[in-house]
């Protein structure tokens, strides 16, 4: 298997769903009755909490400076869940809790790219929603943003980059990205953000094969699952690929309904593990799929980007439905988190229980392996071209070898490991240029580095193995039949 990388740049052309900001972690479970199932007695007041008090009654009344009160309280609070070194926990002041509500919304106004913050710089947490500005600009997870419109990012809060970066729809933003050692420019112009979790169409070489897309596990994935399961069965469909690939997580309510569906009624879909050991499991039932089965034969695809929520789905399919997985080792999320008011409109995401796999195996940041491996070709993985500025002949940068690679990838005669702007690269340009109707200057600029994008983007998806690899497994599990 190769070695972990980053997100497959496709992904970012024509895939995944997530939210504009999701304060915390990469991704999470949501849920409450799993929790109060499991709470036990709650933990007597600790003495060294007068501590806390003092210092801050000594702060407030003694502290020759101006003292904002609030913010006080709310850095002891973050310091606390800071302090459990869990990045899945967080405490989440009054905009950053309306954020996280708002990623359950039906749809808003903004880029499409989710931000936690990492070293006290904002940093993309997860991959962009599919077809919003950030997914079009191949913006990628773990994308540090240094500015936004010239105005550095170093010393803001998280809530104050959020809320300069979202906007109106049309109105557009610049972004100055980090990504390793290379730093480019982007721009975008924001717009209005669906969250529309499930997308399913017929295999257009094999019509009687639905290819599902669920991009996140939101409040109504799994009816919008349901019901594109009966469009796609009217359409002619008598099997079906589930593509969990750069699915981040979600709601825990929704994954079980959804798991529930493909498993016989009291096959295990997930179990959970308490801080004290105690462990507990919830089982397929009419309860939770409202007697809605899908019987036909099924694979999942999955990989480095399929976490939390999207884990327990594969493994429940995997190990209790005996179902195909299919692409590269997932993400490797194996923990629960709820969220809690604490009462002035403020929460506190916080992590309460692992989860186990069906055979009782925690994966945490070890990923469940595919029954079948299965990933993109190398050339999936290169960075979209750097907006920054114009490249042109003479030009030699790390953004020139990897304009040469992207047009090596499209079967141009130009050294893939070339980090010089040569003729040899101006022909390539040129060429596409004109096979694309665009002004033809030798130059890459932003509209030609979007048209490369685009075509690397359409190569990768018609060179998808994981997915012919799915559509072969199910031909041949109707053949045994």
């Amino acid at each position: 298997m190769k070695n972990k990388r980053q997100v497959p740049f496709y992904q970012y052309i024509i895939s995944i769903v997530c939210v504009a900001f999701l304060a915390g972690g990469s991704c999470y479970i949501y849920f409450d009755y799993q929790y109060q199932k499991q709470l036990s007695n709650s933990p007597t007041q600790n003495s060294d909490l007068k501590k806390v008090d003092d210092l801050y009654n000594e702060i407030v009344n003694n502290y020759v400076g101006k003292v904002d009160e609030k913010k006080l309280v709310d850095g002891a609070l973050k310091g606390m869940t800071e302090s459990l070194d869990d990045p899945y926990s967080s405490y989440l002041n009054e905009p950053e809790a309306d954020e996280l509500d708002q990623s359950l919304a039906s749809s808003f106004e903004g880029i499409g790219a989710t931000m936690t913050m990492t070293e006290d710089l904002p940093t993309v947490a997860q991959a962009p929603i599919e077809g919003s500005p950030a997914a079009k600009a191949g913006i990628k997870t773990n994308d540090i943003v240094l500015k936004v419109d010239d105005e550095e990012t170093q010393g803001k809060t998280l809530s104050q980059v959020v809320s300069k970066i979202r906007g109106k729809k049309g109105t557009d933003v610049r972004l100055t990205i980090k990504r390793g050692e290379e730093t480019f420019e982007l721009k975008l112009t924001r717009d209005k953000i669906p969250i529309e979790t499930v997308k399913g169409e017929l295999d257009k070489n094999d019509r009687t094969v639905g290819s599902i897309k669920i991009t996140s596990f939101g409040e109504n994935t799994f009816k919008e699952l349901k019901e594109t399961i009966k469009t796609l069965r009217k359409e002619g469909a008598k099997s079906f690929v589930i593509d969990l690939r750069q699915n981040p997580g979600g709601l825990l309510d929704q994954v079980e309904q959804m798991a529930s569906m493909f498993l016989e009624d009291g096959k295990t879909i997930v179990k959970f593990e308490d801080k004290n050991g105690n462990t507990s499991e919830d089982v397929a039932s009419s309860q939770l799929d409202g007697g809605f089965k899908v019987t036909e034969p099924t694979v999942v695809l999955v990989d480095e980007g399929s976490a939390s929520a999207s884990e327990i789905f594969a493994a429940a399919l995997k190990e209790s439905g005996n179902k195909k997985i299919i692409g590269t080792k997932t993400f490797g999320k194996g923990t629960v988190q709820t969220v809690k008011n604490l009462n002035d409109k403020s929460e506190i995401k916080l992590t309460v229980l692992k989860w186990l796999t069906p055979k009782g195996e925690w994966i945490h940041e070890k990923g469940l392996e595919p029954t079948i491996k299965a990933d993109y070709p190398d050339y999936a993985y290169l960075s979209p071209i750097s907006r920054d500025k114009t490249v042109k002949l003479g030009d030699s940068s790390a953004v020139v070898k990897n304009l040469n690679a992207l047009l090596k990838a499209l079967g141009y005669e130009v050294s893939g490991d070339s980090s010089e702007f040569s003729e040899q690269t101006k022909a390539a340009v040129n060429a596409l240029q004109s096979k694309s109707n665009l002004p033809v200057t030798g130059e890459v600029d932003n509209e030609t580095a979007a048209q490369i994008e685009a075509e690397i983007g359409k190569k990768i998806k018609d060179n998808d193995q994981a997915y012919e690899t799915g559509i072969k497994e199910i031909q041949h599990e109707i053949l045994r039949k």
